[in-house]
């Protein structure tokens, strides 16, 4: 199998149509052999059943169904384990990411590139959208040493080594883009077109784009608690100062400090704070930690369906005898 195009799914029924024909249409034209993974993620409306027609209609096409909502990355991790391309496609569900540059980035993907990102010159978003984006990209950035355009960017290509390398990861939450890059030896970054969301809204609310922080910040880096280290010297540093200048105008020079107190006070409150973020960082890093120590499954897989045939998972029972987990 030369492609597999790896789509996670999560209330996208009016949109799934358009996009399967259009990948098909993009990667026939293009002459490459390709499977189409869709991973549903819970959806509550009529996605599953779309994607059953789906299937019916074209054997090319692979559904993988999630017992309830994961997550965008755990969804994809679902598709790329039942994947069997040499190359693997990411892209999104509603059509933002036009199916017509996948072509292009299988090319450059077999040219010999472990990962290829890709970056929305004219992206066509909200004006939240784009600052989140930003500061998103400014972060992962300095937090795995790549400096990419879009990171949030979900058309990606990969090469089976390193999506074997992913799917051999243990860690529970993760940002697939960054780990990614950890495995790759070479990164490249194309441009590619953007289309406004034809149907529904963005599923990333401001509290996913938050949690999706954290998850950088503790899984990639630990930087953050570098600084809380280079604050509470500081902090130390300039209390200590302040206490020696303060004694000085008392018992040196004689000057009686009428508002002493509250200027200690301010600092200590200060200090107070710059302590109970350093304890919330702290507490994030415990948190992964124990989640990782759990060995939960990232999800659980209720069924697989294979083009017109119901089929069992790779390496798994068939769906309908029992539902199935991957870690």
């Amino acid at each position: 199998m030369r492609v597999s195009t790896v789509v996670p799914v999560f209330n996208e029924e009016r949109s799934l149509p358009e996009l399967h024909r259009r990948i098909a249409a993009a990667l026939d034209g293009a002459g490459m052999e390709f499977e189409a993974l869709y991973v549903d993620d819970g959806s509550r409306d009529g996605s599953v059943r779309v994607l059953r027609d789906i299937a019916d209609r074209d054997p090319r096409a692979v559904i993988v169904v999630l017992n309830r909502n994961y997550g965008q990355h755990a969804a994809i991790f679902a598709g790329m384990a039942e994947s069997q391309g040499r190359t693997v496609v990411t892209l999104d569900a509603d059509l933002q990411n036009p199916p017509e540059e996948i072509p292009a980035v299988v090319r450059r993907v077999e040219e010999g590139v472990d990962v290829v990102a890709t970056y929305r010159p004219g992206r066509r978003d909200s004006l939240f959208r784009r600052w989140a984006s930003a500061a998103i990209n400014f972060y992962t950035a300095r937090a795995t040493g790549v400096a990419l355009r879009d990171y949030g960017c979900m058309l990606r290509g990969y090469r089976r080594p390193v999506v074997e390398a992913l799917l051999s990861s243990p860690e529970i939450s993760t940002f697939i883009p960054a780990l990614a890059n950890t495995f790759a030896r070479t990164i490249a970054e194309i441009p590619v077109g953007h289309a406004e969301r034809s149907h529904g809204t963005s599923r990333y609310s401001l509290w996913k784009l938050v949690s999706l922080q954290f998850d950088l910040m503790t899984g990639f880096t630990t930087f953050p608690i570098r600084i809380m280290t280079y604050l509470g010297l500081l902090i130390s540093a300039c209390s200590f100062v302040l206490g020696g200048y303060l004694l000085l105008r008392r018992f040196a020079w004689g000057i009686e400090e009428e508002f002493g107190l509250f200027t200690l006070a301010a600092f200590g409150f200060l200090a107070i704070g710059a302590l109970f973020v350093a304890v919330g960082v702290l507490g994030e890093y415990v948190a992964r930690i124990y989640a990782e120590v759990r060995r939960r499954p990232r999800y659980l897989v209720s069924a697989v369906i294979r083009g017109a045939v119901q089929g069992p998972a790779k390496g798994r029972p068939p769906a309908r005898e029992a539902p199935c987990a991957s870690s």
